[in-house]
C-alpha cells in the first residue's frame, strides 16, 4: 500500500518521456560529453581517409585488371554453368516417340 501511494502522489510527464511538447530532458554529463568528442573524432578521421585515400586516381584505375578479377568472375560463372543441366529442346523430349517414320 504504501509503494502505491508514493507512485500515486509521483509527478510524471504525459506521454513518451523523451519526445514531445512536455518531455523530460538529460542532463549532459562528462562521460557524454566524452563519448560524443570521440564520435566526432571517429567520424572526422573517416572523413580524412575517404577526401584523400592511399591510391590515386591512375593507381586504382588499373588495380582490378592486374588481380585479375575479371577472370576470376568469369571462371567462376563457367563452373556454375557446369554444374546447371544442360539446355534441352522440345525435339530432344520428344524423340524417344519417333521410333519408326511408317509413312516415309
Amino acid at each position: 500500500m504504501r509503494l502505491s501511494l508514493v507512485n500515486f502522489f509521483k509527478k510524471s510527464v504525459n506521454g513518451h518521456i523523451f519526445r514531445g511538447k512536455n518531455r523530460l530532458v538529460k542532463r549532459v554529463t562528462p562521460r557524454a560529453m566524452q563519448t560524443l568528442v570521440r564520435e566526432y573524432e571517429r567520424t572526422e578521421a573517416n572523413m580524412k581517409l575517404l577526401l584523400h585515400p592511399y591510391l590515386t586516381k591512375e593507381q586504382s584505375s588499373g588495380h582490378a585488371k592486374e588481380l585479375g578479377k575479371k577472370e576470376q568472375i568469369v571462371a567462376k560463372w563457367r563452373e556454375e554453368q557446369l554444374k546447371m543441366k544442360p539446355h534441352v529442346t522440345i525435339a530432344e523430349r520428344l524423340a524417344h516417340l519417333k521410333v519408326t517414320d511408317v509413312w516415309d
